[in-house]
């Protein structure tokens, strides 16, 4: 065996021993002063010689380093193994195999071939990739309850991350104790018995120092006096109180001090997520060995450029210290390493996955129809704003190529995002392409079927449709040289009438198909779909918008929202996405008048709303926002409908609408609304989304400071929506300075974008924001709040991208795999 390989086959030895410096008789320092020179002359490459100068073998003083340097010291020796190995493989290849290497089918190598700098072994992959019972004291049965946090190996563990820390990193002498602070101290055990701590027995501890001594107790926990005995040293973590005029600890955290280092005190200690039947000080055991055994088989993926340009530290220095760090800068500097390590490969794969989608198979290049478009524009009651037409121009350009559209169209409530969609629309339908448009509620799919079929109706002539219903199906001639046929396809139809439209719409009789989640059934199939547009893209996940992009051969995509995002998170979490701004509203859309009330004011806002509706208004009334359950939220919405209808409104009509409600009968109740058989609609937050009420011009919001700005904004859209003027009456009930401060923006803001800016900085990101529903890898310690970071992020990303798209490059070999476990499933990296 070579120097090398015997120094490798020790040090994972002290690895798994947890770095307790007993791998050889007489211990490390001994050993490598001893080997130093042998190991030296097994090495010719000079770099590798000078490498191993710096590393110093003759001189180490591993026996006097805590364990985190010790951990830090044999990383960087691994490292340099590495590349000794990979120059031996090289040197052997060469002698052997003069001709190009075997390289498999996509450039791959073989695992047996010499792995790049940073590239993830096969014996460390499957080392992190074992099952977490593999760590000591992990039963399959509490196995399987940190699998409900999502880990189930070794790797998973890993990354298991603090939520936070609690500072017990501030030793104190007992004699300078004080009351009321988080304080440590280092004592000797007097004496250590059960005791009767009220009326349940518990644990009572005299520790003392040179200094005096301190009483801890321990609530409801008997058994600890067996593990306290007399004149054992031990750390005590926690706050101090006062009992009878003496300091006191109060079920503080503690630790017998052994030869080893703290865990569960006199340093920053990790809180990480817990679940039914896991406990802290357990959590961190596990946490602490898987550390120091695994963290160095990390492989480093992360290019050095990278590395160098922005300061981080090596990936197993980041993981060992985002889990014990030395202080709070070592944390926060490991934090800012593996934060953008989730952006990075978030930015990474949107681009793979566009760039696969618009390059992976050529799209449709459609031929515009000016004239087509101009009769349809000068049929229509307005004029396009100057930001419809930049953003329709925007849209025409990418039709033209053949290449499919990727394109994110944002726009306020009423801004005209559907009159675009629908030009896009008959743009398709005139080259002989089908489009389809995906609303996430029936109710909004049938106002698209409606506003569509109404313009329509001003530059065409509408024939019957033989054997479809033409509530469901509408056939125009007059505008294209051949007939439209325009069709609305939702669940609530009857099976045989949504047979007929499955069978119109696979014979391309169906030339515009409008739509939920209907559309994207496995029962639909268009003969020749060339547009996909979806509406309040935020309600569905990449799942449904793949499902409907897959129900044609690489068509082109237009997505909506009317939910306000800052640009730079939406260039993260839709980078896939080209980004539309439609940035002002129609002319003569009056601002919605905004008013912050208190409780006291609220007989005042029933008597307004009144008013309205006696001058043939209608007005919502928002429930406030209850987060913990929808299913309570519905209950304080149904009592408060039935106060409202009983006490306050008796004489008027009024709806109820949460989200508890079946689908069916949501839709019923907003179709009430709509057409005007309702006066008031008392609801959950589940009205946000899309609906278009003429006649409303009052939204009144309960508990207005439960709900972000965004959300706020959202609703207040729903009102003004023709020439009247709008009202947003916005009720708090205990409101902090900070939310007062809030709703006196919304008050005086009225841009949506605006408010999402301030949203975010405020409050963070919602639920909306995060992305669960989006197919995108999950973000433990990203900020998408933190707009910099997703700058550098991205910035890297797309310099990346530029230079080596595919990742073939040797160096990148390591991130290529790293990405491939970050995006699993995901076709671009696996």
């Amino acid at each position: 065996m070579t120097g090398t390989a015997a120094l490798r086959k020790v040090l994972e030895l002290e690895c798994s021993r947890g770095y307790d410096d007993r791998a050889v008789i007489g211990g490390l320092d001994e050993y490598l002063h001893r080997q130093a020179d042998r190991i030296r002359r097994d090495i010719r490459d000079t770099q590798l010689v000078r490498e191993l100068d710096e590393l110093d073998l003759r001189n180490s003083c591993y026996g006097s380093w805590s364990t985190d340097q010790r951990r830090r010291w044999i990383a960087g020796v691994f490292r340099w193994l590495d590349k000794v190995e990979r120059v031996a493989d090289s040197a052997s290849t060469t002698l052997q195999a003069p001709e190009t290497p075997q390289v498999l089918p996509g450039g791959e190598r073989t695992e047996a071939q010499a792995a790049e700098p940073g590239e993830v072994r096969p014996e460390q992959r499957e080392a992190l990739d074992q099952p977490v019972t593999v760590v000591k004291g992990i039963t399959p049965a509490v196995a399987g309850k940190l699998a409900k946090l999502n880990v189930r190996t070794v790797y998973d563990l890993l990354y298991l991350l603090p939520r936070r820390y609690v500072d017990y990193s501030q030793k104190k002498t007992i004699c300078d104790l004080v009351v009321d602070e988080e304080q440590t101290v280092v004592g000797t055990i007097w004496q250590a018995r059960v005791a009767m701590l009220g009326s349940r027995r518990g644990t009572e501890a005299i520790v003392g120092d040179e200094t005096g001594n301190v009483r801890a107790v321990w609530f409801n926990q008997p058994y600890l006096a067996r593990s306290f005995r007399t004149n054992a040293k031990i750390v005590i973590s926690g706050a101090v109180g006062e009992f009878r005029g003496n300091k006191v600890f109060g079920s503080p955290a503690w630790e017998l001090l052994k030869d080893k280092e703290l865990i569960h005190t006199g340093r920053l200690v990790p809180v990480y997520p817990l679940t039914q039947g896991l406990y802290p000080r357990q959590v961190r055991k596990w946490t602490r060995e898987t550390v120091d055994r695994h963290a160095h088989q990390l492989g480093e993926f992360l290019p050095a450029g990278i590395r160098t340009r922005c300061g981080f530290p090596d990936l197993p220095d980041a993981i060992a210290q985002i889990h014990y760090p030395d202080d709070r800068t070592m944390a926060e500097r490991a934090t800012r390493r593996l934060s953008f390590d989730e952006l990075f490969l978030l930015q990474l794969g949107v681009l793979a996955r566009k760039r696969d989608w618009q390059e992976g198979q050529p799209g449709h290049a459609l031929h515009i129809d000016r004239e087509a478009m101009s009769r349809f524009l000068d049929s229509l009651p307005f004029d396009l704003t100057p930001a419809q037409e930049r953003v329709l121009r925007e849209i025409l350009a990418d039709l033209r190529q053949a290449k499919a559209m990727s394109r994110l169209l944002q726009g306020e409530v009423g801004s005209g995002k559907t009159v675009i969609a629908t030009l896009a629309l008959l743009i398709a339908a005139a080259n002989g392409y089908q489009g389809a448009l995906m609303a996430p509620t029936e109710v909004l799919a049938e106002q698209h079927y409606t506003n569509i079929c109404s313009y329509l109706s001003g530059i065409s002539t509408q024939e019957p449709v033989p054997e479809l219903d033409e509530g469901i199906v509408r056939r125009y001639t007059g505008f294209l040289s051949q007939p439209l046929t325009v069709a609305l396809l939702v669940g609530s139809l009857s099976g045989s009438a949504k047979e007929a439209l499955h069978r119109a719409i696979e014979r391309g009789e169906v030339d515009i198909a409008i739509g939920t989640h209907a559309l994207i059934q496995k029962e639909v199939a268009f003969e020749k779909l060339g547009l996909a547009v979806i509406d309040e893209q935020h309600r569905f996940g990449v799942v449904q918008r793949s499902a409907l992009r897959q129900k044609g051969f690489n068509p082109h995509v237009l997505v909506m929202t009317a939910t306000p995002i800052p640009r730079t998170m939406a260039l993260t979490l839709y980078g896939d996405l080209d980004l539309s701004i439609i940035d002002e509203l129609p002319p003569g859309r009056q601002v919605v008048r905004t008013k912050h009330l208190k409780p006291k004011d609220r007989e005042k806002a029933y008597s307004f709303i009144h008013r309205q509706v006696s001058n043939g208004r209608q007005a919502f009334i928002i429930c406030p926002l209850v987060e913990e359950s929808e299913a309570l939220e519905a209950k304080a919405a149904t009592r408060e409908y039935e106060r409202l209808s009983r006490d306050v409104f008796p004489d008027l009509r009024i709806g109820l609408l949460h989200g508890q409600m079946p689908g069916s009968e949501k839709d019923r109740v907003m179709r009430s609304f709509r057409s005007g058989e309702l006066d008031i609609l008392v609801s959950t937050s589940v009205v946000e989304v899309g609906i278009d009420v003429p006649a409303a011009s009052v939204m009144m919001v309960e508990g207005a400071e439960r709900f972000g700005l965004s959300q706020l904004h959202q609703f207040r859209g729903r009102v003004g929506r023709d020439k009247e003027q709008g009202y947003c009456l916005l009720i708090t009930e205990k409101a902090s300075p900070e939310a007062g401060a809030r709703l006196k923006l919304m008050e005086k803001v009225h841009d949506g974008f605006i408010l999402a800016e301030k949203d975010l900085e405020l409050r963070g990101p919602g639920d909306f924001f995060g992305t669960h529903q989006s197919g995108l890898p999950d973000l433990k310690l990203a900020k998408l709040t933190d707009l910099s970071s997703l700058e550098l992020a991205r910035e890297e990303a797309m310099a990346l991208f530029r230079s080596d798209p595919d990742l073939r490059k040797p160096e990148h070999r390591p991130l290529r795999q790293r990405l491939g476990r970050a995006w699993s499933g995901a076709a671009e990296w696996s």
